[in-house]
């Protein structure tokens, strides 16, 4: 796997690169992917403790999983994601089941809200994708009440996700960002926190990934709907794209633990991280 340390930000033409990435979410359509993610966010939450009344962000929040979760226990929930679409589908989420969240189409490098503004700002598979981790990290502390928790699930280098990644790595050209999986990297992420006055705790967990599909099924699944593969697939020529599918199919059958041949059921790793500035 190809990582690349954190850059100050005038290397990079970051405007252009938010761009293309408000692009790459909002191709496909992540709401349907976000449906499979459904229960490790259920079992993400059930450790986070959260009063009745809680003021809680879900950020880089998708269409809201983390968000519906924290408002069915009670919370007062904001979700902040850079995608309009899947703002629009947390808001129709939120309609639907007459819950507090309010969405906002925006940027988690530079959050509109107050300083010390939340109880709780979560993210699971979603804040490590911004260009700049140092902001992220920064702004996460900012928006925190002093003794609120800051949980991220972030996947790591060397779980499946990690493998999928290294097998786009070999396909595409390197973006010049660090890689989103150093947040799945415990020396990467004391480093990013390291101004914080406060605990960090960080435990290694597996989430299952399960779809009714075989392992090409899948694979095709997320070429239809999850905006990075899609994107991936279209700038190669065919001939690449069926190495790039083949690849990723021989990679589903390998971590594939299902016994159904319809179905693809693969354990995840990813890195749960507490941080609770004082």
């Amino acid at each position: 796997m190809r990582f690349t340390a954190d850059l100050e930000p005038a290397v990079l033409d970051i405007p252009a690169i938010k761009a293309r990435q408000k692009a790459t979410w909002e191709s496909g359509d992540f709401g349907e992917v976000a449906k499979f993610n459904e229960p490790a966010a259920k079992d993400f939450m059930t450790r986070i403790a959260l009063p009745w009344g809680a003021k809680v962000l879900d950020a880089a929040c998708g269409n809201g999983n983390l968000a519906v979760i924290a408002a069915r226990r009670g919370s007062h929930v904001h979700g902040l994601d850079i995608a309009a679409n899947l703002i629009a589908q947390g808001r129709e989420r939120a309609r639907l089941d007459a819950l507090d969240i309010q969405f906002t189409e925006g940027d988690v490098e530079a959050m509109p809200y107050d300083d010390s503004s939340f109880d709780a700002v979560v993210s699971m598979f979603g804040v490590m994708f911004a260009p700049q981790p140092d902001r992220v990290a920064s702004e996460l502390c900012r928006v925190i009440k002093p003794g609120g928790l800051v949980a991220l699930a972030n996947w790591t280098p060397e779980g499946f996700i990690g493998q999928m990644f290294q097998i786009f790595a070999r396909h595409l050209p390197p973006t010049g960002l660090p890689s989103p999986l150093l947040w799945g990297n415990e020396e990467t992420v004391h480093l990013r926190f390291a101004e914080i006055t406060g605990e960090i705790r960080l435990t290694r967990r597996m989430a299952r990934l399960c779809y009714p599909f075989d392992p090409a099924g899948t694979v095709q699944f997320f070429r239809r709907y999850y905006g990075p593969t899609q994107r991936a697939f279209d700038s190669l020529p065919s001939a690449r794209q069926v190495v790039l599918a083949r690849e990723l199919i021989e990679l589903q059958t390998r971590r594939n633990v299902s016994t159904r041949p319809d179905r693809t059921d693969m354990p995840a790793e990813y890195l749960e991280v507490h941080v609770r500035p004082m």
